[in-house]
């Protein structure tokens, strides 16, 4: 029978040996079509089924959920569909941000070719800025359908449009002990707020202005309160695997599954699931593969695996894909800048930090956190990521270091604009607001 030691195992063993740590990103975007900005359908001769398929003919290997193909593998890496039909590229762990933007750059010059054969376009964004739940794709995924999609309208909120509305881009690292863990999440968690102002680009809900430049942001703050936002216990020094563990205990399951059949576990927490207090679910058949994939259904901001995942950027361009992982890679793989990141972050207190993350999502960099805006922490994270890359010594064909993957957010300390910003004022001024213009310079 499964024991608590046991779910606390499970992220002990994601302990990397120094020297061995990796890089993993993953993106989302929306396929439209150009004629008429539309989003392409799950089936049918132009769909996401059919892009999928190109995939496949391509080497990747399909997976298939009641006959129909819903996403591929191929060298590590995935191909997943969110909800709302947003298609993902979960990318393979990789040793430098030069391997990382390489794979990004060959998935992006394959759905290019996609594109120009079916007449299509791959957005990317934070949210979808025409049309509304409705007019979304569903992907016919037992998971979502039969479970999470009912959840979300009886929980209330925005966990709808989170589901199928929302792109990402995250990237994911490795820990060395419970102790660096430990320090890794600190830092994260606490940063998140200004990742989420570096990266803001989700400010058009329904063919309109929505107030925000991270509406993504406000959409996961009203989703569901028992696996959102950002978690109190990551703040503290003593954050350890046992606590995570003893917080999952207690949230909600969205389910089990048995014999591929999705067994509605909503009314009971994976304690009470252990507990024996669902009848359907005997404790001594609760498998550590059913934690596991209670451990994929929390959304905070920085999520605890067998690594570390940062949850709070918009999906942006080919350059933000890359910039994401090289301003955590510079700030998390080195002793050195880790410690000066968490001299940032050692006095700010929890709610300066909630406040800080919802002032982020309406105006961006210019948020402040104890007297300091946002532009001014960026100038001194960036400085101490652009120190951690060089540390690394990794260098390109052409003899570049990974620092050159900071460009893009360097741009926008220069600049003193988000990408968010400035799509608004090209949209009001040099667009004639048309959304046509606008799908033409956030797609890929």
């Amino acid at each position: 029978m499964l024991k608590k030691i046991d779910l606390v195992k499970y992220f002990s063993d994601g302990i990397k040996l120094k020297g061995s740590e990796k890089i993993g990103t993953e993106h989302e975007k929306f396929i439209y079509n150009k004629n008429d900005l539309s989003l392409i359908p799950f089936s049918g001769d132009k769909s996401i089924s059919t892009v999928i398929r190109k995939f496949v003919e391509d080497g990747w290997t399909a997976v298939k959920e009641e006959g129909q193909i819903v996403g591929a593998t191929k060298n590590g890496a995935s191909i997943t569909l969110e909800p709302g039909g947003q298609f993902e590229l979960s990318g393979a762990p990789l040793n430098n941000l030069h391997e990382t933007c390489r794979e990004i750059n060959d998935h992006l010059s394959f759905t290019k070719s996609i594109e120009e054969e079916l007449d299509i376009g791959f957005l990317g964004i934070g949210f979808i800025p025409l049309g509304n739940f409705d007019d979304m794709p569903k992907v016919p995924k037992k998971r979502y359908q039969q479970i999470m999609t009912p959840y979300m309208r009886k929980v209330g909120g925005l966990g709808l449009e989170m589901m199928y509305q929302t792109c990402t881009v995250q990237a994911n690292f490795d820990f060395l002990s419970e102790k660096d863990m430990s320090k890794k999440v600190n830092v994260s968690a606490a940063l998140q707020p200004l990742a989420t102002a570096l990266f803001a680009n989700s400010p058009f809900k329904n063919g309109q202005p929505n107030g925000y430049l991270s509406y993504r942001s406000v959409i996961w703050d009203d989703t569901d309160k028992d696996r959102t936002g950002i978690l109190p216990s990551m703040l503290d020094k003593s954050f350890s695997f046992e606590e995570y563990t003893d917080y999952l205990l207690d949230v909600p399951v969205y389910f089990i599954v048995r014999n591929k059949e999705y067994i509605d576990s909503t009314d009971f927490t994976f304690r009470d699931l252990m507990d024996g207090k669902n009848k359907n679910i005997k404790p001594d058949e609760i498998t550590i593969d059913d934690w596991e994939t209670h451990v994929s259904t929390i959304f905070t901001e920085v999520r605890l695996k067998t690594y570390i995942e940062m949850r709070g950027a918009d999906a942006g361009s080919y350059k933000s894909l890359c910039a994401l992982p090289a301003l955590w890679t510079g700030l998390l793989y080195d002793n050195e800048t880790l410690d000066a990141a968490n001299d940032i972050i050692k006095s700010w207190h929890l709610n300066e930090i909630l406040n800080f993350k919802i002032e982020s999502s309406k105006t961006g960099l210019d948020a402040l956190i104890q007297n300091k805006s946002g532009w001014r922490i960026t100038e001194e994270v960036l400085e101490i990521a652009t120190h951690g890359l060089k540390k690394r010594k990794e260098f390109n064909l052409s003899g570049e270091d990974e620092t050159l993957f900071l460009g893009y957010l360097f741009n926008i300390l220069n600049t003193k604009q988000v990408t968010a910003s400035k799509i608004l004022n090209s949209f009001n001024d040099d667009w004639g607001k048309d959304f046509k213009k606008l799908y033409e310079e956030l797609s890929f």
